[in-house]
């Protein structure tokens, strides 16, 4: 790197108040990010040394690929899709779910935006990345995403051997959901309503207009319809979770 080029992060950093060390660290690895008109190169050893839980990135042919902050629609959509499938699967001990940033590493180091692991599989669970295939991987489309999400993660995820993968599209709110055939994968379901059940987790299923609702639907509720619990006994459990605690035995007491 040219003395032009190393003298741009200093001078930037110079500019920002003081902070502790470790901040400060932080601060130069992100200028070094940000200002290096090359990719950083390193080992996936290295790259998980060097990437933090906030880290949004991944590694890719031993290239460190920077990722875009994303939307609130897409947090909106990942955390209600979380949401239920973590209390289902956890509820009824069939492994577990993760949330980016977490790796999955297979031919490359990617993150999913959800993966769900079965119980069968949680050996290849390591502390900060899943080493091999997740059995369902979820990628919620943005348009910094879309060429990756449908083009090369699609191959990937379907050569790595990850057994069902879901593209949920917000903007077009639509998705497309694939179940892998061989080292192919090939379409279960694509739409923007309708109901599917998932492959790899026993007796999920999904209504995929839920996913547009605005405000998106309690997932409690959503839980009960898909377990098939009784409605009304439903919605007084879902009453009892919002009443104000001690409530009821105030109101026994007047």
């Amino acid at each position: 790197m040219s003395k032009i080029e190393t003298s741009v992060p200093t001078k930037v950093h110079n500019l920002l108040p003081p902070a502790t060390p470790e901040v400060d660290a932080l601060r130069r690895r992100l200028l070094d990010v940000l200002f290096t008109p090359t990719r950083l190169r390193m080992s996936y050893e290295e790259f998980l040394d060097w990437a933090d839980e906030d880290t949004l990135a991944e590694w890719v042919n031993g290239e460190v690929i920077m990722t875009s902050p994303a939307s609130n629609k897409h947090q909106d959509i990942s955390g209600f899709l979380e949401s239920v499938l973590r209390i289902y699967v956890e509820t009824k001990e069939l492994g577990c779910v993760r949330t980016a940033p977490f790796q999955m590493k297979l031919k490359n180091g990617r993150e999913p935006d959800i993966v769900f692991v079965a119980k069968a599989h949680l050996d290849r669970l390591k502390e900060t990345y899943l080493d091999g295939p997740a059995d369902l991987a979820v990628e919620i489309v943005s348009p910094e995403s879309v060429g990756r999400d449908r083009g090369e993660k699609f191959y990937e995820y379907a050569e790595g051997g990850v057994p069902e993968y879901w593209l949920i599209d917000p903007l077009t709110e639509h998705v497309e959901l694939y179940r892998l055939a061989g080292d192919r994968y090939q379409t279960a379901f694509s739409g923007h309503s309708g109901r599917y059940d998932a492959l790899v987790i026993p007796g999920f299923w999904l209504q995929v207009e839920w996913l547009w609702q605005e405000p998106l639907p309690n997932p409690l509720r959503l839980l009960g319809e898909i377990v098939g619990m009784d409605a009304g006994l439903l919605e007084r459990f879902l009453g009892a979770l919002r009443q104000t605690p001690g409530t009821s035995d105030r109101e026994g007491d007047m």
